[in-house]
């Protein structure tokens, strides 16, 4: 059996919850690998990060994972826990913005395409290697919507339908959350 989950929805759909509940109930010591750059001078960021916060038990480790995660997942302790990786869309987000220099402009965003697709492989690949740690992927369904308007928008949903894909396949157990509501995709 492998250790992998994969959660996936729209925003709000209760995808964290369900993940941070599976971490709960799961008795083993828990890690919160947090993807989502800071940036204080954003009010509504802040706010968000601080409801995430509030919400975990004051026994969980949250370490900031917002770029190579691969190299913290591999020298997280040798013990059997728990990891919560929220989210893969901020992830992706990250090496997507990094590379158009933080300001989201970039005249191929594409470009970067196989190396994004490489950090996801050797994430996931991080993950199955330690096999006595469970983790749970928690990630946005961003394609249902209208097709986005710029360049790296597009490239953002493409990058993340994929990177998506590359994560369901690797997981043994997959859900779907939606008005918080799960349903079990395997």
């Amino acid at each position: 059996m492998k250790n992998l989950t994969f959660i996936t929805g729209a925003a709000r759909s209760g995808k964290s919850l369900l993940a941070e509940e599976l971490a709960s109930k799961s008795g083993k010591p828990v890690v919160y690998l947090a993807t989502m750059q800071i940036f204080e001078e954003d009010p509504e960021q802040v706010r968000r990060l601080e409801l995430h916060r509030r919400r975990r038990p004051s026994q969980w480790k949250t370490i900031e994972a917002p770029f190579a995660a691969e190299k913290i997942i591999l020298n997280l302790p040798e013990e059997n826990s728990f990891v919560v990786f929220d989210c893969l869309s901020l992830y992706v987000t990250n090496m997507l913005i990094a590379t158009a220099g933080g300001g989201g402009d970039i005249s191929d965003p594409y470009e970067k395409e196989a190396e994004i697709f490489a950090s996801v492989r050797d994430l996931l690949d991080a993950m199955l290697a330690r096999t006595s740690i469970e983790f749970v992927i928690v990630s946005n369904e961003v394609g249902w919507g209208v097709v986005p308007e710029t360049p790296l928008g597009r490239a953002f949903r493409d990058f993340l339908g994929v990177s998506n894909q590359m994560a369901a396949a690797a997981a043994d157990r997959a859900f779907l959350s939606c008005a918080g509501l799960r349903v079990q995709l395997k």
